[in-house]
């Protein structure tokens, strides 16, 4: 491999905490405001009915996005604070047994015993807690647990998708709201589906036809349900 390659290789792991949220976010926010957008259309009610309904969802949905986020990863930055106080407990009761462990995490990764301890010892030596939390737990600077971060995403990219079907619903007519509502929203989710799918280096075929499948899922059985109450009432 050379030298100029070693140099252009990029990864995007370090991305996938905010990435995650926002992508989420992003993606409910368009798909919950234009499915209920499209379902209160269909039931052949006044754009401003439609809008009020729409702004309400925003609202709602924004903060409830954001609460969701900032509560199960902060459940998930708790556990992850637990056993690194744990592990600081362990390495400072019982020293030799945490070097014999962490070799062997080694040795299953394929280091041979004599060079599994002395990478071990070596790693101890400079950040013990740190090696321990990266390789026993899993846990690294990278993907640590970040709940403001997560909640601020998610409110952000909740309510700059949600309000792109409400902008269709202010320009187009009331007599099209359904089809360009739905239409635009499909579109808006493919993007985000591309989008989301570059920033993280995956493939963006999978990611678009995904998101776009399941949205248009939604906003069909939404347009359904609103036509058939509509009726009924």
């Amino acid at each position: 491999m050379s030298r100029l390659h070693l140099q252009l290789e990029r990864h995007f792991v370090h991305r996938t905490g905010w990435l995650r949220a926002a992508v989420l976010g992003a993606n409910d926010g368009i798909l919950s405001t234009g499915s209920l957008v499209v379902g209160v259309a269909a039931a052949a009610t006044s754009r401003q009915n439609i809008l009020i309904t729409g702004i309400a969802g925003l609202v709602a949905g924004a903060m409830s996005m954001a609460a969701g986020e900032y509560v199960s990863v902060s459940s998930q930055a708790d556990t992850e604070r637990a056993d690194i106080s744990r592990e600081r407990k362990e390495l400072r009761e019982n020293s030799a047994f945490e070097h014999r462990e962490l070799a062997n995490i080694y040795i299953k990764r394929g280091l041979g015993k004599e060079l599994a301890r002395q990478v071990a010892q070596q790693l101890m030596a400079k950040d013990a807690l740190g090696a321990h939390a990266r390789d026993e737990l899993g846990i690294s600077a990278e993907s640590a647990a970040r709940p403001v971060q997560a909640a601020l995403t998610s409110l952000a990219t909740f309510s700059i998708g949600a309000s792109l079907p409400l902008l269709i619903v202010i320009v187009s007519p009331v007599g099209v709201l359904v089809p360009a509502v739905a239409a635009a929203s499909l579109i808006f989710l493919a993007l985000l589906g591309a989008i989301g799918a570059g920033a993280g280096g995956a493939g963006i075929l999978r990611a678009t036809a995904r998101v776009t499948l399941w949205g248009a899922l939604a906003m069909a059985l939404t347009a359904a349900i609103g036509a058939i109450v509509g009726k009924a009432l």
